[in-house]
């Protein structure tokens, strides 16, 4: 990519830059930190007018923690308000070291840091809607209409983890209406297993991989 900068109607999302989805972390990406440089980079070039970065920012007893399901494990399937849901080990929980945002990286340039996963009943993968109802009825975080009252149109998308809170936020940015760029070597998953369903899925979405 050269250095020259975007349109004002063209925003970068930094989804979940956190210790916890780190090598050494309590829910580790494979590679996770590989990407910190890029971002950090991305940021410094000041290349988007527009930048939002979302923190993973649960409460000690969030419904989604196996350890508050007595009998399970991490990476089980449970039913949980009547939709699966994927157990964690305990992680970003509020105030420690692995929820911060990485102090690698110099966010000034943040226009919002959003936090979610909040709510200790429902667990929240996207930046734009709550894991809770049919995907277009969940409840929305805010963030669609912060970022259209901006005259955003298009959004790019990066950050941890590609398989589930990247994936999840950039389908949710286009049901939204707007134009989604998946910044894909600017990501990496829990599993790499997950990456062809991950493309199909955005591809599916009218996605752009980048």
């Amino acid at each position: 990519m050269d250095g020259s900068q975007y349109g004002l109607d063209v925003a970068l999302l930094v989804v979940d830059l956190q210790p916890d989805f780190m090598p050494g972390g309590a829910l580790a990406c494979q590679n996770g930190d590989a990407i910190v440089p890029g971002i950090a980079a991305l940021l410094a070039s000041r290349r988007y007018q527009t930048v939002v970065a979302t923190q993973d920012w649960h409460p000690a007893d969030h419904a989604s923690f196996a350890s508050q399901h007595a009998g399970h494990t991490p990476f089980e399937v449970i039913e949980l308000h009547g939709h699966p849901q994927t157990l964690w080990p305990d992680h970003c929980v509020q105030g420690s070291a692995g929820a911060a945002l990485d102090p690698r990286v110099d966010w000034t340039p943040a226009d919002l840091i959003l936090r979610k996963g909040t709510d200790r009943q429902v667990d929240s993968y996207s930046a734009f809607r709550e894991n809770f109802g049919p995907r277009a009825d969940r409840p929305a975080t805010g963030l669609a209409g912060w970022l259209h009252e901006r005259g955003i149109a298009e959004v790019h998308v990066c950050g941890l983890a590609r398989d589930y809170c990247v994936l999840w936020s950039a389908q949710d940015a286009a049901i939204s209406g707007f134009r989604v760029h998946f910044l894909w070597e600017l990501t990496r998953p829990v599993s790499v297993a997950n990456d062809e369903a991950t493309r199909i899925a955005l591809t599916e979405a009218g996605i752009e991989i980048r």
